[in-house]
C-alpha cells in the first residue's frame, strides 16, 4: 500500500495520464519592446456576467442609478420652479391687497359663503352686504384671512391666482330668492 492514489487511480485506467506542457509565460512576463511600455492585459468579462445584448451587469445598473439620479433632480427643480411660482404670487397679490381692504372692525352682519369645500364666514355691514350681493365687492382668502376688496382687485387677484379668489358673485347672475337671500346662499 505504498502506491498513492495518484498511482491507484492510474493502474485502475480510470484517470489517464495527462502531460504536463509547457504553457506559455504570461504576457507581463514577456520583455517590453524599446519605446513602447508594456500593456496591462486585458481581462475578460465572465459570459454569465452579460446578457444577450452583451451588456454588462454592472454596467446595467449604474446606468439605472444614474437615470434615476437624473430623474429625482429633475423632480427636485421641478418643485423648486413651482414653489418659485408660488411665492411670487402670493407676493403680488400681498402687494395688490395693501392698503385696498374693506375690513371693518366694527361689521355685524355675518355672510357666508362656500370656499374650499366649507361654509366660511366673514362679517361685514350693512352696506358691503348689499355691494357684496351685488357684486360690486369681492372676498379673497389671504394668509388665512378673508378680505373684503373691490371687484377690480378682485378680478386681478383672480387673475394672478383663481384659487384666492373666495367670493365673487356675478352681477348678470345675481339674484336675490322670492325670501329676500341672495341665490347663492340657498341650501
Amino acid at each position: 500500500m505504498a502506491d498513492s492514489l495518484r498511482d491507484q487511480l492510474l493502474k485502475s485506467g480510470i484517470v489517464k495520464q495527462v502531460r504536463e506542457e509547457k504553457r506559455p509565460a504570461a504576457p507581463s512576463a514577456r520583455p517590453a519592446q524599446k519605446g513602447r511600455p508594456s500593456k496591462p492585459p486585458r481581462h475578460r468579462v465572465p459570459a454569465a456576467a452579460t446578457d444577450a445584448d452583451g451588456i454588462n451587469l454592472a454596467r446595467a445598473y449604474a446606468m439605472r442609478a444614474q437615470t434615476e439620479a437624473s430623474e429625482r433632480k429633475r423632480a427636485e427643480q421641478e418643485a423648486a420652479e413651482q414653489a418659485r411660482l408660488r411665492r411670487e404670487q402670493k407676493q403680488k397679490i400681498q402687494q395688490l391687497l395693501a392698503g385696498n381692504t374693506l375690513n371693518k372692525a366694527d361689521a355685524d352682519q355675518p355672510r357666508n359663503f362656500e370656499y374650499g369645500g366649507k361654509i366660511r364666514r366673514i362679517y361685514v355691514d350693512a352696506a358691503q352686504l348689499a355691494a357684496l350681493n351685488a357684486g360690486e365687492l369681492g372676498v379673497v382668502q389671504q394668509g388665512g384671512r378673508y378680505v373684503l376688496v373691490n371687484r377690480d382687485i378682485a378680478e386681478q387677484v383672480k387673475a394672478i391666482d383663481a384659487r384666492q379668489l373666495a367670493l365673487l358673485v356675478d352681477p348678470a347672475a345675481a339674484g336675490v330668492g322670492d325670501d329676500g337671500v341672495p341665490d347663492d346662499l340657498m341650501w
